[in-house]
């Protein structure tokens, strides 16, 4: 499993003129299985996706795909962990936030 962080590094002007794109990104790796769940940081400077995929690689990849990033308005870092445990109640409680 990955953690994906994008960091803005543009005016959030510029994050919301490009955020049709972004969405269209998204729901393409939600489609593919890739994408568990993704939001935006708090305070707003960039955002989070939970992802799985195969390798560091084919996740940093992925993430180049992203409008924000391959149109120079954020950077990234890529975070990989091996799921170890998890709540039983796991689909009830991201379906609460």
């Amino acid at each position: 499993m990955f953690v994906i962080e994008l960091l803005y590094k543009s005016a959030l002007s510029e994050i919301d003129a490009n955020m049709r794109a972004h969405m269209a990104y998204l729901k393409k790796y939600y489609a593919s299985g890739r994408f568990l769940v993704s939001g935006r940081k708090i305070p707003r400077d960039g955002g989070v996706i939970l992802a799985v995929g195969g390798s560091r690689e084919e996740i940093e990849a992925i993430v180049r795909e992203d409008p924000f990033v391959s149109r120079g308005l954020a950077d990234f870092r890529v975070i990989e962990f091996r799921e170890s445990q998890k709540a039983d109640s796991i689909d009830a409680l991201l379906g609460a936030g």
